[in-house]
């Protein structure tokens, strides 16, 4: 399959705009009906007003589509973020809910500042250092927390203060006490996320979702009070929401707190927004490919400007992107209608949005937070080899038991100590070493020395897009002596994308056997080769 010539593919800028309008328009206005409720569902759960996530979301549509790199992405909150966000509020708060959430403007603020200057020094390509286990293993690690803080919501209970082992323990307790209006609303929920999508219906789930809770709401008064105590298990929305707007507090700047959440949402977030960017890169029928290092500048900007007025920060979110492609859009424009379109909703419908109830959000969380950290996952894992299944449960354990930061730093080591145990050269971890010699006028040959891994395969993934598309590339790793998934995804990654372009790919050399039967599993030189 080659790529689209040049002129077949949609315009950009104004040009595009005149041209694509009407799929742009249609698609965005799809997206806006999957991305209200999710701004409003992240933010409730990060310990945000429920106005920050619709903030940050037009903030996305409005402006980072017009300044980033890509061209098909939905930038807005994340539920990635929640754990994050939420921890950040309540170490900087101690247990004052609003002085958290300003402080955590302000790491938010800082932390902006620091993408904006990766995306600037074109550093977008570090997100490849970290390895593919461990990297999923923090998104299970995360999906596990949105379930366990979630289910209370959806129960109609709010379980006592406490670490999130307590908060898991306490899971029998609420179920056994749960409120019955608020637990029906939350079970049709979860029920229309799972049906929904075997039926084939255009009407996005989470939309019906809303639809049915606010009509439960409605049947059983929870706006009024009259059954189980009122608005709090609505969504507490101001009527003005220009009202919505609140500014970061600075004046925790020096504590370690501060600093650890800065390093945590600007690690997090750029991580997830370029391997979401990256992600729907593939998905798109245009085959173009995003200038990564200009979106993250702009993701990072959009922050600066969520965080300025009160809102949640947002990444490049691959489930609304998707639905972007699947709804026909061509160009950026649909992102900057989905943001206009919510503008428009947020201040001229307000009193519907407060109609919706909390356990519908937590229902359409404990979904997303079930994917995230589903069986599948870690069967999926497990497939690539038992040392991937390792290193994801260390990182999933490490987060669970301390923090974000830590766990993933955690399965890092442990990524490197196993490479060590295998035979990889002290010298070879962080050094590359591989040669590109020109065979012919249309063939390439790579040849790998010694070993490749997450951590030191940075030139090559460099080298290599700096290759003609045309060409003939052969990867010869006969002398290779571990090659490691992170590295076989790139290399699979990288054959895709060369081969959609008109060139040819091979890979030669048959000294390494696999440790596993995935096609991409890590690889060591046998044996006999050793020898």
């Amino acid at each position: 399959m080659h790529k689209p010539s040049q002129s077949a593919l949609p315009k950009t800028g104004l040009a595009g705009l005149t041209e694509n309008w009407r799929s742009d328009l249609q698609a965005g206005f799809l997206v806006f009906l999957i991305a209200l409720p999710l701004c409003l569902g992240i933010s409730m759960a990060s310990g945000f007003p429920p106005s920050a996530g619709l903030i940050t979301a037009i903030v996305g549509g409005l402006l980072v589509s017009r300044i980033n790199g890509s061209h098909l992405t939905i930038n807005g909150p994340a539920a990635g973020l929640i754990v994050v966000l939420l921890a950040a509020v309540q170490a900087l708060g101690e247990g004052d809910a609003m002085a958290g959430y300003r402080y955590t403007l302000a790491a938010i603020v800082v932390a902006s500042v620091i993408q904006v200057l990766m995306g600037v020094f074109k550093l977008g390509q570090l997100s490849s250092f970290f390895p593919t286990s461990v990297v999923h293993g923090m998104l299970a690690a995360i999906g596990i927390i949105i379930v366990a803080t979630q289910t209370h919501v959806m129960l109609g209970v709010t379980p006592e203060p406490g670490s999130l082992f307590a908060i898991i323990a306490q899971l029998p307790h609420s179920l056994l006490n749960m409120n019955a209006e608020i637990g029906l609303i939350s079970f049709l929920g979860l029920l229309i996320l799972v049906i929904w999508p075997l039926i084939g219906s255009k009407i996005p789930a989470p939309v019906l979702v809303v639809l049915v809770g606010i009509v439960f709401a409605w049947h059983f008064d929870l706006a009024d009070g009259s059954v189980v105590g009122g608005s709090t298990f609505m969504v507490p929305l101001p009527d003005d929401f220009l009202g919505s707007f609140y500014f970061p507090d600075f004046s925790k700047m020096a504590s370690v707190a501060f600093w650890e959440a800065v390093l945590s949402i600007s690690l997090v977030g750029s991580l997830e927004s370029l391997l979401s960017a990256s992600a729907i890169d593939k998905l798109d029928p245009y085959k173009r490919s995003s200038d990564l290092d200009r979106d993250l500048t702009a993701v990072g900007l959009g922050n600066l400007l969520a965080g300025l007025v009160g809102g949640l920060p947002m990444i490049a979110e691959i489930v609304r992107s998707s639905a972007n492609i699947d709804s026909g859009a061509k160009t950026a424009w649909a992102n900057f209608f989905h943001g206009l379109i919510l503008l428009l909703f947020v201040i001229l419908f307000a009193g519907l949005i407060q109609r919706i109830p909390l356990a519908s959000l937590a229902a359409l969380l404990v979904y997303t937070g079930y994917r995230l950290a589903s069986p599948a996952t870690f069967a999926r894992v497990r497939e690539v080899g038992k040392e991937q299944l390792f290193m994801f449960v260390v990182t999933i354990v490490g987060i669970l038991a301390t923090d974000l930061l830590i766990g993933v730093v955690l399965g890092i080591v442990v990524k490197l100590a196993i490479m060590l145990a295998r035979g990889v050269w002290p010298n070879n971890l962080f050094k590359i070493h591989f040669t590109i010699k020109q065979q012919d006028n249309d063939t390439l040959v790579v040849k790998l020395l010694g070993s490749a891994v997450f951590s030191n395969y940075l030139p090559l993934k460099t080298a290599l897009a700096q290759l003609d598309s045309g060409k003939t590339i052969i990867f010869d790793c006969a002398d290779g002596y571990l090659i490691d998934h992170t590295v076989m995804e790139f290399i699979d990654e990288y054959q895709q994308n060369h081969v959609a372009q008109g060139g040819q790919f091979q890979q030669v050399g048959h000294a390494l056997e696999t440790f596993s039967d995935h096609a991409l599993a890590a690889r060591l030189m046998t044996a006999d080769d050793r020898k």
